[in-house]
């Protein structure tokens, strides 16, 4: 199955009633992006929240949700494991991705995004709706593949070890440490070892862009075939949208922490930072 899915053949699929339809949009501003969707969503979409579905046992923003408390809420919205799953955002390619990395983190293959999200089913001049639907709930049977996720301490254990790559989604400012955190109490700069891909120079107009583009820019950024790459960002979310072109680009060797900056970079840690990209500190 293909990563991305074009708003014409997802119309085609909900019109067969063949698809069930997540709106996975989040934002770090605080926005209410369910508030948003009860305006107008997607015909027969659910709405994926990020933070309810997600780890509460941790003081970690939205981290991945356990197999049960994953199974019981998509249960609740009507899929199950076999569906066929295709996930949105409203800013294009966003949250999404990190809806769907949830989804494959539990071992559901029958998932993808639309591509360009809700935009480009705007512009392509397809129906919205503010109507609720009342699915009827189901059983949901998850496979988690933990091999897709990486805690601190397994990520300390590679840094800067000869067959991993880590790819940081923030923007290079942050990667730099040149400009502060969004968050309180975290460090800034980047972990030792770790390269700077900015989640925006994978995406134009709101979609990833071509294999053969993602191609080239994972090379240049020290991506080869055999490597295991690690994704991360500030809490997991754009890294996502790496994960995804890593994905669509054939990579099957990808990671992603879970906890990101926002657990690496705390003050309260000794984890080691650096500010620059020449910048080495002892480990």
């Amino acid at each position: 199955m293909t990563t991305q899915i074009e708003p014409g053949c997802l119309n085609a699929l909900i019109e067969k009633q063949a698809v069930k339809l997540l709106d996975g949009s989040w934002a770090l501003d605080g926005t209410d992006m369910h508030a948003l969707f009860r305006q107008d969503h997607i015909p027969s979409a659910r709405f994926f929240d990020l933070e309810a579905i997600s780890d509460h046992t941790s003081a970690l923003p939205h981290m991945a949700p356990s197999a049960r408390q994953f199974a019981e809420a998509i249960g609740a919205m009507g899929i199950s494991e076999s569906d066929h799953v295709v996930i949105y955002d409203r800013q294009g390619l966003f949250s999404a991705a990190r809806v769907w990395w949830t989804f494959k983190l539990m071992g559901h293959d029958k998932v993808q995004i639309l591509r360009g999200g809700l935009p480009a089913w705007k512009a392509a001049g397809l129906p919205v709706s503010a109507d609720i639907i009342t699915p009827v709930p189901t059983i949901y049977s998850p496979q988690r593949r933990d091999e897709k996720a990486m805690n601190l301490s397994e990520l300390y254990n590679h840094l800067n070890e000869t067959g991993y790559t880590i790819l940081d989604a923030r923007p290079k400012a942050r990667f730099d440490g040149s400009a502060p955190e969004p968050r309180a109490g975290l460090r800034s700069g980047h972990m030792p070892g770790s390269r700077s891909l900015p989640f925006a120079e994978l995406i134009r107009e709101g979609a990833l862009k071509p294999k053969a583009e993602l191609s080239k820019i994972l090379q240049a950024h020290g991506v080869h075939d055999t490597d295991t790459v690690i994704t991360t960002c500030g809490s997991g979310v754009t890294a996502a949208i790496i994960s995804l072109a890593l994905h669509e680009t054939g990579h099957t060797s990808a990671l992603l922490y879970d906890g990101s900056w926002a657990e690496w970079g705390q003050e309260i840690l000794d984890t080691p930072v650096v500010k620059t990209e020449s910048e080495r500190p002892d480990l």
